[in-house]
């Protein structure tokens, strides 16, 4: 049986990353998993109060959320992961812990991704913690060859198109 694929999502909230990462998983029956799942209930709640996570809240999430696509790319199942992954070193646990992979960064003006957050309902993730995300985000650069970088302003068909595409390019 070969290795399935694994490929992470990633941005900062609001930018796409599950919309991206669970249209692209159906449309080659893949499997998606979606990051947010993974969080603690401290995680969370810390979140839902306007708080932003720390380095040590974040290594535990981001553990499992790698061993849980290890483990169905090992069962030979492609995968796509949404996830913050907004450093540089939290991608390089992802990669460590994961295997091989590839990355699909969503980049998107403030404003833009600003206005999907204000407009989530039932979503723990407040629009005051998209400056701390911003402030946070280490925009991957060529010195990670295996980031594929796209436009988070696009409509969500457009950008599962073009991730598609993107992907099938860089094989």
């Amino acid at each position: 049986m070969s290795r399935g694929h694994v490929v992470f999502v990633i941005g900062v909230a609001a930018s796409g990353k599950s919309t991206v990462a669970e249209g692209l998983a159906g449309r080659g029956g893949a499997v998606f998993l979606e990051g947010d799942k993974f969080h603690s209930d401290e995680n969370i709640e810390h979140m839902r109060s306007g708080l932003p996570l720390t380095d040590e809240m974040r290594w535990g999430w981001l553990t499992n959320l790698a061993e849980a696509a290890r483990a169905e790319a090992e069962a030979g199942r492609d995968v796509f992961v949404a996830c913050s992954a907004l450093k540089r070193i939290y991608r390089d646990l992802l990669r460590d812990r994961t295997g091989p992979c590839r990355m699909l960064f969503l980049d998107g003006d403030r404003n833009l991704i600003l206005s999907r957050l204000v407009a989530r309902v039932d979503h723990y993730m407040p629009p005051t913690l998209l400056d701390s995300q911003m402030a946070t985000l280490e925009r991957p650069g060529r010195d990670e060859p295996d980031v594929l970088h796209l436009g988070a302003d696009q409509d969500r068909a457009a950008m599962i198109d073009t991730a598609a595409r993107m992907l099938s390019e860089a094989k």
